[in-house]
């Protein structure tokens, strides 16, 4: 219930009774001034005439005291302000009601003050306790008038008097109590609107910061303003002092003059810095009508030949979809006569042959069809949380059982005795590794000797699950493993190139990294990097990187 609180314990919410407090406590030193002028006042003034002046010089000297010793502790009697509050109206009332018991001829003005009193605590006690002190100070001057110096015989003045003050208490209290909900409501929406802008413009930054389009600032004065990580990147990572576009980037400072002064884009690419990617810079001014700033998008054509790269994959791998679908029905009738024909006791040698060479090839074009297929689905990872050293263990005896590796060997070994748990989709983990494991085997031997495979999990740096696909074969030299990754790169005449392509995006879905390593005394790596059970996408990504530096 809004009564029941006073104030949202917000920064703003807390200054603003800090000042209302101040407010208050500096209003009773004057209060205690006022009073203090009235009681010590010229006899030959006559006025006010006191009732009782002993009484009123030490009441006033002992306010005067009480007034000064609670404005000095202000800020000490913030974390109670409630109850510094209700206490130190109680002695306003008591004070008012005796300085006008000894000063009858200025009970106006000192009944006016109170009523200030009374709206300050107002502003910051709940509306119950601000009638109940309105109620108080009505009742003491109430009770003056009728158990005062003229009790005997009140007049009808005083009482009207006293009447309307008491009105004017509980009419000033509950619309300063409003009012100062309101304040404070309004402080603590200000401040939360002031939070989320603040929230708000530092997402812009950040966003701007990390695009990966170029972006730059520049004035009339041909001045870089401001400039992202990418702009700074694209431009060759200039020095903080260096801010003239000019110097930095000439022909970009030229483009940016011809299209003010003849409102045509250059939109051939240019480099602007040795050693970085060509950009395609695009301009347009901060404002409609504002010539002084202009806006500056950087576009990197590597960026740009990547999603060309991705819609041509997109499309082709629809094409060839739909290309192997009608390929694969008369294959699969190809190889069944293939097999029916090999079953036969008339042929000779030669025409067995010639049906293994059919089955061979036939199976050959299956695992191309396949590819493809798999290039075209784009299938949601069901991710699971696996013991890697139990997979790799079932995984190689399934390969192994399923597969004539004749003198070749394969093994899976567990480098730590603790269970290595991973997250990944089981089916998608299989293809990636039946995957790598085929290659080693394929291409990872030396000239007259067989094939030696090991599929090993371990934990890497921070308790990362990492598998690895390893063979003792001659390697992949640094210029061919730089674009083993890419689609339809091969150097087999018999391949692909998408066998390993496909693993990295199977990879990426699972938020796994794969990657090659050399090994060092001859042979390959291919490590594949995995997320941990219980861990943000975020870490795990961090601590991926991490992993594999």
């Amino acid at each position: 219930m809004p009564n029941s609180a006073p104030f949202v314990a917000t920064p703003a919410a807390t200054a603003t009774i800090r000042h209302e407090l101040s407010f208050l406590n500096a209003f009773r030193v004057v209060q205690a001034l006022v009073y203090a002028g009235l009681a010590f006042s010229p006899p030959g003034l006559g006025w006010p005439q006191l009732n009782a002046p002993d009484l009123a010089h030490g009441m006033v000297t002992l306010y005067l005291v009480f007034a000064l010793v609670m404005l000095l502790l202000n800020r000490r009697s913030m974390p109670h302000a409630l109850v510094v509050v209700g206490a130190t109206l109680v002695v306003d009332i008591a004070v008012a009601v005796m300085a006008i018991a000894a000063m009858h001829d200025a009970r106006i003005g000192i009944a006016m003050m109170l009523a200030v009193n009374l709206s300050a605590g107002a502003l910051i006690l709940p509306l119950r306790l601000s009638s109940f002190f309105a109620a108080l100070a009505t009742l003491g001057i109430l009770g003056h008038t009728f158990f005062g110096d003229s009790a005997s015989n009140p007049g009808d003045r005083d009482l009207l008097e006293a009447g309307l003050f008491g009105l004017a208490y509980f009419a000033t209290t509950s619309l300063c109590n409003v009012l100062g909900r309101q304040l404070r409501a309004t402080e603590a929406l200000a401040e939360q609107r002031s939070t989320d802008l603040a929230n708000l413009a530092q997402v812009n930054e950040l966003i701007i910061r990390r695009m990966k389009t170029g972006v730059l600032l520049v004035d009339d004065a041909n001045r870089i303003h401001q400039i992202n990580e990418s702009a700074w990147m694209l431009m060759g990572n200039p020095g903080a002092d260096q801010r003239d576009l000019g110097q930095l980037a000439p022909e970009l400072s030229r483009r940016l003059y011809h299209w003010m002064t003849s409102g045509k884009l250059d939109e051939t690419a240019t480099q602007l810095a040795d050693g970085v990617p060509e950009v395609v810079p695009r301009f347009t001014r901060l404002a409609p009508n504002d010539d002084s700033h202009v806006l500056i998008f950087l576009d990197d054509t590597s960026l740009l030949s990547r999603r060309a790269e991705e819609l041509t994959l997109t499309s082709l791998g629809r094409l060839s979809a739909s290309i192997a679908h009608e390929i694969r029905n008369p294959l699969a009738a190809i190889r069944y006569s293939a097999q029916l024909l090999a079953e036969s006791d008339s042929m000779d040698a030669t025409d067995q042959r010639m049906v293994e060479i059919i089955n061979n090839h036939c199976i050959r074009l299956n695992e191309i069809i396949e590819n493809i297929l798999q290039l075209s689905r784009r299938e949601r990872s069901r991710p699971e949380t696996l013991d890697l050293g139990h997979w790799a263990q079932a995984f190689v005896e399934e390969y192994v059982q399923g597969n004539d590796l004749g003198a070749d060997s394969l093994r899976a070994i567990a480098s730590s005795g603790t269970p290595v748990a991973a997250v990944a989709d089981p089916q998608q983990l299989q293809q990636v590794v039946w995957n790598l494991v085929q290659n080693a085997l394929r291409y990872g031997r030396l000239p007259g000797e067989p094939a030696r495979v090991m599929v090993v999990t371990r934990q890497g740096e921070h308790g990362v699950p990492i598998l690895e696909v390893i063979d003792r074969g001659p390697g992949i030299a640094p210029k061919v493993a730089a674009q083993i990754f890419e689609p339809f790169y091969t150097t087999h005449e018999y391949g692909t190139g998408l066998g390993l392509y496909l693993a990295r995006q199977m990879s990426d879905a699972n938020q796994a990294a794969l990657e090659y390593v050399r090994v060092a005394g001859g042979g390959s790596c291919f490590r594949l990097v995995l997320t941990p059970p219980a861990r943000s996408p975020a870490e795990t990504s961090e601590v991926a990187q991490t992993a594999t530096r």
